[in-house]
């Protein structure tokens, strides 16, 4: 059996705190790896991956059983309490070695260029300041090294934008845990300077209605090689 680095210790003070909205996030993602077809969402988000990968905002660790044996080691940082206890119990169980870590998006307690891939899944709608998280990840990331992301963001026609830009500035943030619906994530990994590889627009579920939180992307980003990021340790 491979040995398990697993930080478990509580943060003085957690920077996110949503106790209710985790448990049922818990419970609600559980149900959808199946009803859904999350898990297999899961497989192909990180199918190939190899090496050293950080995970951004991991919550109950759900990701953990779905990467390949070529991975040598996960790092896993989620900064809400609830989440993190079960992502420890999670990564006991992973099939690769999985360091879960406390942390928020937007400062990570890594090195700078220490990971060859980043992961992230169904995170950044939540997010504080999504320039700032990109920014983080393009610092930890070596110099080619990929992104694999699968978000929910903006989508549909002109009526649903406008819904989804209507939560966003009223009740979804509050309700869901600080989730958004509105965000642009490829808009986003562009401007934070990574090379867009392939992606691929789809709805989750794909047979089902329409929802706001419906539209979701899958795909690949690069850091350029040769890219001058911020450098420094977390």
């Amino acid at each position: 059996m491979q040995v398990r680095s697993v930080r478990s210790a509580k943060a003085t003070r957690d920077p996110v705190h949503h106790p209710v909205f985790a448990r049922c996030y818990a419970r609600a993602s559980v149900a959808a790896e199946t009803r859904m077809g999350m898990a297999k969402m899961r497989g192909r988000l990180l199918t190939g991956l190899s090496g050293r990968v950080i995970e951004v905002g991991a919550g109950n660790g759900l990701n953990f059983a779905h990467y390949p044996g070529a991975v040598s080691e996960v790092v896993a940082i989620e900064p809400e309490q609830s989440l993190r206890t079960l992502a420890v119990e999670a990564a006991l169980r992973a099939e690769v070695p999985v360091d879960v870590a406390p942390g928020v998006a937007e400062a990570l307690p890594v090195k700078g260029e220490a990971f060859d891939a980043a992961v992230f899944s169904l995170v950044l709608c939540s997010v504080r300041d999504v320039s700032r998280a990109l920014a983080e990840v393009r610092r930890v990331l070596r110099p080619g090294g990929e992104v694999r992301f699968f978000e929910h963001g903006r989508g549909g026609g002109r009526a649903m934008r406008l819904t989804q830009r209507a939560l966003d500035r009223t009740v979804w943030p509050p309700l869901a845990g600080g989730c958004h619906v509105a965000r642009d994530v490829v808009g986003a990994l562009r401007e934070a300077g990574f090379v867009l590889g392939p992606y691929r627009r789809l709805m989750m579920p794909e047979n089902g209605p329409a929802l706001p939180q419906s539209y979701c992307v899958l795909g690949t980003a690069w850091r350029p090689a040769g890219d001058d990021a911020p450098g420094g340790a977390g």
